[in-house]
């Protein structure tokens, strides 16, 4: 079937490129304590990329007995589409990157029913006034690439997904606290998100006397994804370096953030989510720094991007869905750690919160590394103990001024999303503004 649309595309076309991705997903969903849905979803679509006439057509569709209705539109597509500076590539040695786990054939919508059940149980057996919701779930995903160069690529991959979130309603207070694990493994073992909700109901149940000002934060794991990792990312996006929205633009190879900062795009990480032997377009993965000690080192590029700056690919094509033509994105984030331990972070603050999660970060001007939202959880701190949880909290900043001013890096790392390897971080000034009680 896709070497069929490949020969009708050029049959019209230059290049063409094929992209096919087939799932199967079982969610077990979970509302007010209980299982509310359990579900297996399957899905199949293919999408089309041709260069005709020097510029790019694109077409998606999920209707397989209409191929060439899929060729037509790309065609269609092309008339008004960019101008093409991609070259596809050919065949191609590939890094063996674990991303399917054998065992999840075993793992039954049963099972995770059991699984999603037997969390919910364990927090309300200790904390039996928390309202539960969550999902337990299972993606097994089938990717082909190919291309009129040559390309002829296949993978499979496995994800999982515990997420756990509850409720607590005290008079006109309202305690909100989740977590999620991710996994291209078999989640078994859901104690760490089991204390982490845990935790976050222990030290969020009293609220602390509102602070504002510019105040030493400390960003969890979690708190860095939340109001860090976009701004910072997105910034070497080979798109927005072209077209010069990026804030490092002709800046490679300067210091943009504290020498204690060294970040990585590895797509190679086993078992992750955003993990594989080649991106989007079939480019072999590999491990590409973004920051080494603070100095900005490479930007991200897909095909098209690399064309126009006249760059190699870094392997960095992403499609957001199959409906959408691939971008340049980070794909698997890893900070390094540094030397700090959490204990002593908040030991050291006299003053200050901890930021666990954030609502609405991304409103702000991403591309210049702002960041701005309000805390959803978060703890007030003074004299080196956590005295409560941070209500009716904003907290703004920009990311290369925060990571210009640290006061620490934590010593161990934790996974958010499946796509983010992040400790904490621990920054001498930020602005806080909290509602008054």
């Amino acid at each position: 079937m896709l070497q069929e649309v490949l020969e009708r595309a050029l049959k019209v076309a230059e290049q063409a490129e094929v992209y096919c991705v087939s799932s199967v997903e079982t969610p077990a969903h979970f509302e007010a304590n209980h299982l509310k849905r359990l579900e297996t979803i399957e899905s199949q679509g293919i999408a089309l990329r041709i260069v005709r006439n020097g510029r790019i057509g694109f077409a998606s569709t999920t209707n397989l007995s209409d191929l060439q209705g899929l060729v037509n539109r790309a065609v269609e597509v092309s008339s008004f589409g960019a101008e093409s500076r991609l070259d596809l590539p050919g065949k191609m040695d590939y890094p063996e990157v674990p991303v399917y786990d054998p065992d999840a054939v075993h793992v039954t919508g049963d099972d995770l029913a059991q699984l999603g059940q037997g969390l919910i149980d364990a927090l309300r057996a200790e904390n039996p006034d928390v309202l539960c919701e969550g999902t337990a779930s299972k993606t097994v995903s089938t990717t082909t690439i190919l291309n009129s160069k040559g390309c002829s690529l296949t993978y499979t991959q496995s994800n999982f997904e515990v997420s756990l979130e509850g409720t607590v309603v005290e008079g006109t207070d309202m305690l909100f606290v989740y977590d999620t694990i991710h996994s291209g493994r078999v989640i078994r073992d859901t104690g760490s998100l089991l204390r982490s909700v845990t935790q976050q109901l222990t030290l969020g149940r009293r609220v602390a006397q509102p602070i504002s000002g510019l105040l030493p934060v400390i960003f969890t794991p979690r708190g860095v994804s939340g109001a860090m990792l976009w701004p910072l990312t997105s910034a070497f996006n080979g798109r927005s370096v072209i077209q010069g929205t990026s804030p490092l633009t002709g800046r490679l190879g300067e210091r943009i953030v504290d020498e204690r900062v060294t970040l990585w795009d590895d797509p190679t990480v086993p078992y992750t989510h955003g993990s594989g032997m080649a991106d989007d377009e079939g480019i072999p993965s590999r491990r590409l720094p973004l920051v080494q000690r603070g100095v900005a080192a490479n930007f991200l590029y897909d095909l098209q991007t690399a064309g126009m700056a006249k760059r190699p690919s870094t392997g960095s094509a992403t499609r957001w869905s199959l409906g959408m033509a691939p971008l340049p994105s980070a794909s698997v984030t890893v900070m390094e750690p540094g030397n700090s331990a959490f204990e002593d972070m908040v030991k050291d603050v006299k003053k200050g919160i901890i930021v666990e999660s954030m609502l609405g970060a991304g409103q702000s001007n991403i591309l210049a590394g702002d960041f701005s939202g309000n805390v959803l959880m978060g703890y007030c701190v003074e004299d080196g103990k956590i005295v409560g949880r941070a209500k009716d909290t904003v907290i703004s900043g920009n990311v290369y001024e925060v990571l210009n001013n640290l006061a620490g890096i934590g010593l161990e790392s934790r996974w958010i999303w499946g796509r983010l390897s992040a400790p904490a971080i621990y920054c001498k000034s930020v602005s806080v503004s909290a509602k008054e009680a």
